[in-house]
This record gives C-alpha cells, sequence and structure tokens, in this order.
C-alpha cells in the first residue's frame, strides 16, 4: 500500500495541545497491563525499553499501577507506593523523556478484583459482593472472595492513597496521572447499583454512588494540581463481570461534577459515535476528550488496528484517539499509520507476563521518518 495525500493529511497527524503539554499527534497508547513488573510491584528495565520503543506516540497512558497493596489486581502488576517502585518508574520516564515521548501513569485500585494468595489481604470493595469469576493469582487461577465492605474511613484513607500515589508519580517523572474509573475496578464498582449495595452517603442514588469517585478525582487534584490529572470512564462496559443499568443517569451526572474541576482530560473507552451518550457526554465535558473506540473484542482487531474507528471519533468531536493492541504490536504505529504501511499481527499468548517475547521484539518498518508537520510547540 503506497502513502496517500489522505494518509498525510490525517487528524491523527494533527499536533494538540493537553493542558501546558505540546503533543505531536493525536495518538494516544492506552494503558495495557502486560505484568511485567516484579513480584514487589517494581517495575523492570525491560518495561523501559517496552515504552521508549512506543515513544513516538503523542501520549503514553502508563500501565495500570497500584496505589496501596490491597488494591492490587494480579501478580506482577507494577505499583506506586514505595520508593523502590518510584526509582523503577523513574528508569521508565528518563527512557521515554530521551525518546521524545510524554507520559502519564494510570492509578487503579481493582477493589473486589484482588485475592489473598496475591496480596496477603482480604480485598475490599464497596460491598460485600463477590467476584464471580476466577481471578489469576501466582498459584494459578482461583475462585473470587467475598470483599470486606469498606468503612467510611477506608473510603477517605483510600482517596488519601490516590493523591499520594499521584505525587510519587510526579516525583518519579510523569507528567500526570489517569485515575481508572472503568473496566470493573473499585471506582466503577462504586458507580454501578449491582457492585454497590451501601446505603450510606456513597450508595444508594445517582449522587451517592458518584461520591467517591469525585472525591478521588478531588483529592489526587489537589495533590498534583488538576491540569496533570484525567480520568477513565467506561460507561456500560462489561470487564469483569461489571453490569449497569443507569449509564444514562450515572455518568452525565459523573461529568457534571467534574466539568468545572479544570482536568486535564476525560477517556472515555469504547467509545462509540453511534450511541447518544457519547455525544452528551462530549457536550457537557469542556475539557480534553480522549476517546477509545469499541472494537471488536476479544475477536482479532481491525486489520487498520483501529484507524478509521478512530478518525470517526475525531469527526464527532473527540480530541485524542487511544489505541491498545495497535500500539502493543506497533512500536512505531504512527510512523506506520502515516506511511499506509501494513500492522504486525498481535501475538495474544504473550499479553501477560513473560519477557521480551511478544513485549519488546516487534519489528518496526526500514527507511525513514516521515514528517508530516511540526509539533504544537514548534
Amino acid at each position: 500500500m503506497t502513502m496517500s495525500s489522505a494518509t498525510l493529511t490525517s487528524r491523527l497527524f494533527e499536533p494538540a495541545r493537553l493542558g501546558a503539554l505540546h503533543l505531536p499527534n493525536r495518538l494516544v497508547m492506552a494503558p495495557l497491563t502486560r505484568n511485567r513488573a516484579s513480584a514487589d510491584g517494581v517495575p523492570e528495565p525491560i518495561m523501559a525499553t517496552y515504552y521508549a520503543q512506543r515513544a513516538s506516540a503523542g501520549l503514553i497512558i502508563a500501565e495500570a499501577t497500584t496505589p496501596n497493596a490491597v488494591g492490587q489486581t494480579y501478580p506482577d502488576i507494577p505499583a506506586i507506593y514505595r520508593d523502590a517502585h518510584v526509582a523503577g518508574w523513574r528508569r521508565v520516564t528518563g527512557a521515554v523523556r530521551a525518546a521524545g515521548g510524554t507520559m502519564f501513569l494510570q492509578l487503579q485500585h481493582g477493589g473486589r478484583i484482588g485475592h489473598p494468595e496475591t496480596t496477603g489481604l482480604t480485598p475490599i470493595a464497596p460491598s460485600p459482593v463477590a467476584f464471580p469469576d476466577p481471578i489469576h493469582t501466582p498459584g494459578g487461577p482461583r475462585p473470587g472472595v467475598v470483599p470486606r465492605e469498606m468503612t467510611i474511613e477506608e473510603i477517605r484513607s483510600t482517596a488519601d492513597d490516590f493523591a499520594a500515589a499521584a505525587r510519587r508519580a510526579i516525583d518519579a517523572g510523569f507528567e500526570g496521572v489517569e485515575v481508572h474509573g472503568g473496566n470493573g475496578y473499585l471506582i466503577h464498582q462504586f458507580l454501578s447499583d449491582t457492585t454497590n449495595h451501601r446505603t450510606d452517603a456513597y450508595g444508594g442514588p445517582v449522587a451517592g454512588r458518584i461520591r467517591f469517585a469525585v472525591e478521588v478525582v478531588e483529592a489526587v487534584a489537589d495533590a498534583i494540581g488538576p491540569e496533570r490529572v484525567g480520568l477513565r470512564i467506561a460507561p456500560g462496559v462489561t470487564a469483569n463481570a461489571m453490569r449497569e443499568h443507569d449509564i444514562e443517569r450515572v455518568y452525565p451526572a459523573l461529568v457534571e461534577a467534574l466539568a468545572d474541576k479544570g482536568l486535564a482530560y476525560l477517556h472515555v473507552v469504547f467509545a462509540d459515535p453511534g450511541q447518544p451518550l457519547f455525544h452528551r457526554i462530549r457536550g457537557d465535558w469542556p475539557a480534553v476528550l480522549i476517546a477509545n473506540p469499541a472494537l471488536p473484542w476479544p475477536t482479532p482487531m481491525p486489520a487498520d488496528g483501529g484507524r478509521y474507528a478512530g478518525e470517526r471519533l475525531l469527526a464527532a468531536g473527540a480530541d485524542l484517539v487511544s489505541l491498545g493492541r495497535a500500539f502493543l504490536a506497533n512500536p512505531d504505529l504512527v510512523e506506520r499509520f502515516r506511511r499506509g504501511a501494513p500492522l504486525n499481527p498481535v501475538r495474544s499468548e504473550y499479553w501477560y507476563g513473560g519477557g521480551e517475547l511478544g513485549y519488546t521484539d516487534y519489528p518496526v518498518l526500514a527507511g525513514p521518518a516521515v514528517r508530516t508537520g511540526t509539533s504544537a510547540g514548534a
């Protein structure tokens, strides 16, 4: 396939602003769990290689990272609550910065998605509703356990842990953090009436169920500045056995509660420009909107890696487009899109855990890079 004028003029390659940051293009590497950290959550040196290879993305959002011990989801997940974690991540951000890239770090508390065999602790959640599926542990798949219902004090201390983790992320060299509010993890569990059965101020009506999400984001914004903070949401996404019955009320209310906080961005997972809720969120959100297209899952990704879907989202009002599997398999995804070059196939057997196979060994294109304009800071 040869390079076309349409390829060269794609909005994906336009520069963009994200707060004070100047991004060279509108392609975002979505956070991808890869299970390559040490058993105690310290990023391994190979992670620096992996992210630096993908530094041509306009923005990299590094993989889900736990803000405290009880929030850990699976084995070999990175963390950011000890000095050793900060030092490990500093090697990663240094390598990416040297390669010309920009990084945020995603903060994720698993809530009921955790297991004592992994953490040595009983998971905590808004309500004692067990995860119904097996959970991967160091000893293999294990049945989910009934989490302990969080006390009010634990809710507040968990928000404080998110804020402390955000400060550590800045110390580690990240430009900002993304609070993970989707995919069935703790914040999402508070939002859903299937996992939140509380009758206090953090449950019941929509205003109660969004309260924890708002308080976490506010705590993080107070800690590092709102211009360094993004929030990821996943309206209606059924990952990790999540079910929601009132997304048309919950998410507009959440957006309204955060719209005036001065945040860097809102990141919408499985965004579909054919759905009214996407347009409602876009209309109500005053800042940068990152949209992650609703690509087939877990079936193979489209041959174009989601490029067409990304173009549709930009046309529908998104500011930036995040892609996951396409960046996983194509370190030079931006260049491949620019040239109209074919993409590497994704080797899913190497997604989670292991070494360089299916991680840092994907091939890149030969030949000089194609330049299609200047960055926003030029």
